[in-house]
């Protein structure tokens, strides 16, 4: 996420119309934007691997392109399929923490690599971002703890104790979804795709498990990161890469708030009400 940050900050320094913010200009700073960030992100992948660069290629679109330059060879059909379905749930969702982040530095008028690169910040925080990467270390803790027993079977038991001892579990609940995240179905339906392609049933098994325990002892159901974390996982993506991965995606909805804020803006400056010591005099 730190490589993601500077280089939205970097693209935006050396871009000609860095301060241009008339709407023609701000199309083609996201467009660039949008085509440059997978590239951040498989050579980032590549960097950490001690690999070389793969170079684009026009004759992919732009999933299959995003995982030919991450591994280095091209994806199978379905896979580059599911990959495309993440990337749109991924592309826009609301005001959420790091859109409004993009928003409000938006309405002070700094531009619009500015206002990417906070979005990204916001998007750093586990709080936010982070989630699938979460359920990753989730499954790897449960499968580590299981030992040479059934790591689904494991799943409630492992629940059981880190509800104990308060634990947040990751790839659960929503903000705003109280009834179900409405994406889920659609990037599930993926993960039974690319378990079925990477003979991976331990990991559909154990998703299983740990979503029937959750719902049955706090009912609370999955959001998008819960299936999106294992897909990743199982294309070959590094956990760290996870998030970035989102940013990659959500390039167009936080360029598309950014160009709405400018067309009717107002700076966006909330108030604060004071609730603490009454007024103190020094003597």
């Amino acid at each position: 996420m730190d490589v993601c940050r500077t280089a939205a900050s970097v693209l935006g320094a050396q871009h000609e119309k860095a301060d241009d913010s008339s709407v023609q200009a701000n199309m083609e700073k996201s467009v660039s934007l949008f085509a440059a960030m997978p590239a951040v992100v498989a050579y980032d992948q590549r960097r950490r691997r001690g690999q070389d660069v793969v170079e684009p290629r026009d004759d992919l679109d732009y999933s299959a392109n995003f995982l030919w330059m991450t591994f280095g060879e091209e994806a199978a059909p379905e896979v580059v399929e599911a990959f495309n379905v993440s990337m749109i749930l991924y592309a826009e969702h609301s005001f959420n923490a790091s859109t409004f982040t993009g928003r409000v530095i938006t309405s002070t008028l700094s531009d619009l690599h500015s206002a990417v690169t906070g979005a990204i910040g916001a998007l750093k925080g586990p709080l936010h971002g982070g989630a699938n990467e979460a359920v990753m270390h989730t499954f790897e803790e449960i499968t580590e703890s299981a030992g040479e027993g059934d790591v689904a079977g494991h799943a409630a038991g492992w629940l059981d104790a880190a509800l104990a001892d308060k634990k947040k579990i990751m790839g659960f609940g929503h903000r705003v979804y109280k009834n179900g995240d409405s994406r889920v179905p659609t990037m599930k339906a993926s993960m039974d795709k690319m378990v079925k392609h990477y003979d991976r049933a331990d990991l559909g098994e154990l998703y299983t498990a740990l979503e029937s325990a959750m719902g049955e002892r706090k009912n609370i159901l999955p959001n998008l990161d819960y299936p999106a974390g294992p897909v990743y996982h199982m294309m070959g993506f590094d956990t760290p890469t996870f998030t970035p991965l989102f940013v990659a995606a959500r390039i167009t909805g936080w360029t598309a708030h950014i160009m709405e804020q400018l067309e009717a803006n107002s700076l966006i400056r909330p108030l604060s009400a004071y609730d603490g010591a009454e007024e103190r005099h020094v003597g």
